[in-house]
């Protein structure tokens, strides 16, 4: 329960962050490839490093969210017209299913290796014990924080750098700031529970839809929004399928993937 409630936190809030920052109502730490940097990073070094406890992996899991979140900015942002909403998600998903075969390969490689993070590979909040969630903690809830005190120049730059820049916000330092914030959030929770894909996108949508477009309401209600649903997705895996159970991860992507086609049909339908 309470590795649900940081790593939702975590999760949530990262998503109203990226969704702010890049103006994209389809961005997501999953979607965009953080989580897989995270879980590549982090298969690397159980694979080679030798790594077999959380405390000694996360701090590779936030190294890995933070060169993926860099990757998808540099990839995305390349070229004429680079840094759309549309050409971010493709570089996300594009780089994310790359980590992502490649840690399956490395996996496959040596599986007796790797079953001490088989279930944390799929998102899973199994026998999760205190010492990833207290490791963790500290960082998850830094980033919170900081996520808070900066939502009021995401607010601006959610309306465009010009527009954020005639109120007096630098545009470049709120994006560095976003980007450290990500790599904290997104790092910290995937190091708990593993690649757990669509919270922030689908938390993110619904406290717009409660608060309106303020990003420090968004930001605070996706704290608690997070938890929320990852706890009632762990809850949900338990009862489907007894006397087993179906990790968290799989009944997100389940419930995510049609949630974010329903918003892609629906912006393509408004015209934006």
């Amino acid at each position: 329960t309470v590795a649900a409630i940081v790593a939702g936190a975590g999760l949530g809030v990262a998503g109203a962050v990226v969704q702010a920052v890049t103006r994209n109502p389809l961005a997501d730490p999953g979607i965009l490839g953080v989580t897989s940097g995270s879980a590549f990073a982090v298969a690397l070094a159980v694979g080679f490093a030798g790594v077999t406890s959380a405390s000694g992996w996360v701090w590779f899991s936030f190294v890995g969210a933070g060169l993926a979140t860099v990757a998808v900015a540099l990839i995305g942002g390349a070229g004429r017209g680079g840094g759309g909403p549309a050409r971010l998600t493709l570089a996300g998903l594009a780089l994310g299913s790359v980590l992502a075969g490649i840690t399956s390969s490395i996996v496959l490689a040596d599986p007796r290796r790797f079953d001490a993070v088989r279930a944390w590979e799929v998102g899973s909040l199994a026998d999760r014990g205190w010492e990833p969630v207290l490791t963790v903690l500290p960082f998850v809830a830094a980033g919170v924080v900081v996520a808070l005190i900066a939502s009021r120049p995401l607010d601006a730059v959610a309306l465009g750098d010009e527009h954020a820049a005639s109120v007096g916000v630098s545009v470049p330092a709120v994006r560095v700031v976003s980007l450290v914030v990500v790599t904290l959030l997104a790092g910290g929770a995937t190091a708990v529970v593993g690649p757990i894909a669509f919270v922030g996108l689908m938390v993110a949508h619904a406290a717009r839809g409660v608060v309106g477009p303020s990003q420090p309401w968004i930001t605070a209600l996706s704290a608690v929004l997070g938890p929320v649903l990852l706890l009632l997705a762990d809850v949900l895996g338990r009862v489907v399928a007894p006397p087993g159970e179906l990790a968290a991860g799989l009944v997100t992507a389940a419930v995510g993937a049609p949630v974010l086609i329903a918003i892609a049909r629906r912006r393509r339908v408004g015209g934006a």
